[in-house]
């Protein structure tokens, strides 16, 4: 009696210690879960919305979408088809991945000031090479001896 009693007990226990560590298991795949909404949630609020917001979205079930982001929401946002205008809500939990891109206002700026003063030092480059031409001695009648700084051909 008393060895069918511990080998009944040893059996409830490692059972008891089994469940467990099932239970340890799927605790940590919602652990990851919640943390992979937290992070869907983040980058779809730090990309923002209107047209400029381009998004690609996959889902776990295989779907995928290509487009802009219309509306977020504290369950889901609404993403639009680039080329069809259709609309679709998406939960925050069923996103797999999603990529976007969208230029923060500082980034727009420097680009556009970059373009501004490339654009200037060209226009300065040009207008000084239309001075340069009037003003040349190389430009002059050609004349023996020829001018310093020019080469003169005969």
């Amino acid at each position: 009696m008393n060895f069918f009693l511990c080998f009944a007990l040893s059996i409830l226990v490692l059972h008891a210690g089994g469940m467990a560590s099932l239970a340890l298991d799927n605790s940590s795949e919602q652990w990851k879960k919640v943390s992979q909404t937290t992070q869907v949630k983040a980058g779809v609020a730090r990309l923002g919305t209107g047209s400029s917001t381009r998004v690609r979205v996959k889902l776990y079930d295989k779907t995928d979408y290509n487009g802009y982001i219309t509306e977020i929401s504290e369950d889901y946002f609404i993403v639009a088809d680039a080329v069809t205008g259709a609309t679709a809500p998406i939960k925050y939990h069923e996103v797999k991945g999603i990529k976007g891109n969208n230029l923060s206002t500082g980034a727009k700026i420097g680009i556009g000031v970059a373009i501004a003063a490339g654009l200037a030092i060209f226009i300065a480059v040009i207008a000084g090479r239309s001075d340069n031409k009037n003003n040349s001695p190389c430009t002059a009648q050609i004349t023996v001896p020829c001018p310093p700084g020019c080469v003169c051909i005969q």
